[in-house]
């Protein structure tokens, strides 16, 4: 699987969200998206499952142009996990989970005992499989979430595309559903796009980070690359220092104080 997303632009009004934004991401890595609320991290990922329809440039899935691909052909390539999900009847975690398989169902076709066992697999890895009948409103935010992340498994997608999905997690889920993101992409070769506020989560668990402000990316490239001293301090307006910690075999990035902010 490779996504190539190549010169796009989108305006949800007269404001252009994103300018003329192109990057490619290859099954069996992790790409971070990160920047500041507002600088086009949602839209872009809105733009790659065609959730929006850019104004210009375009998608391609293994070189195959998004707009030239049904509804359904792309939910069976691309899972999502929103940022938010607004579920207003109360099915339970397994009818929830189940909802995954959709996109591999005929119409009015009932899910098969395969099904059943590809949603089971996806609780496991969640750590949900112990909530499969209790309804979902009566489960705490980061449970919900982790509902989510399993539905969208269970797509058995090729690349998985995640808006904060850490949003809601105690630090404990954080760590786990990030180990879960990274094992999928090493061990399945799964595509995964993973937005977050988080950079010391980016610094540890991403392959490649795309900067961005103001709609376009401004740096892109391994970690260490991007997330440079004068980079920090331009787009987030903080002192802050990237290194390697060999306790965790992993990037991490010290914040040291903040700066005054630039003018836009």
């Amino acid at each position: 699987m490779r996504i190539d997303v190549e010169g796009v632009a989108f305006s949800y009004s007269s404001d252009e969200t994103l300018h003329d934004v192109s990057f490619q991401a290859r099954a069996g890595e992790v790409v971070g998206i990160i920047g500041h609320n507002g600088c086009g991290k949602t839209t872009m990922l809105r733009c790659i499952n065609r959730a929006l329809i850019p104004n210009q440039g375009s998608v391609l899935l293994d070189g195959k142009d998004t707009a030239d691909m049904t509804r359904k052909e792309i939910a069976s390539e691309i899972g999502v996990v929103a940022q938010s999900t607004v579920i207003t009847f109360p099915f339970t975690v397994l009818d929830m989970v189940l909802m995954g398989r959709f996109p591999a169902l005929e119409r009015l076709q009932k899910e098969s005992g395969k099904d059943l066992e590809i949603a089971m697999r996806c609780m496991r890895a969640t750590s949900i499989d112990d909530l499969a009948s209790r309804p979902i409103d009566e489960l705490s935010g980061g449970e919900r979430q982790r509902v989510i992340i399993a539905r969208a498994l269970a797509q058995e997608p090729r690349a998985l595309l995640l808006d904060e999905p850490t949003l809601h997690l105690d630090i404990n889920h954080q760590l786990e559903l990030m180990e879960l993101v990274r094992k999928l992409a090493r061990e399945e070769q799964m595509l995964v796009v993973f937005v977050t506020h988080d950079l010391n989560l980016a610094a540890r668990y991403c392959d490649r980070l795309l900067l961005m402000k103001k709609g376009r990316i401004v740096a892109a490239g391994e970690i260490e690359r991007v997330l440079t001293p004068e980079n920090m301090a331009e787009v987030f307006s903080i002192a802050a220092e990237v290194s390697y910690d060999n306790r965790v075999k992993a990037f991490t990035v010290s914040i040291l104080h903040t700066l005054p902010q630039t003018k836009a």
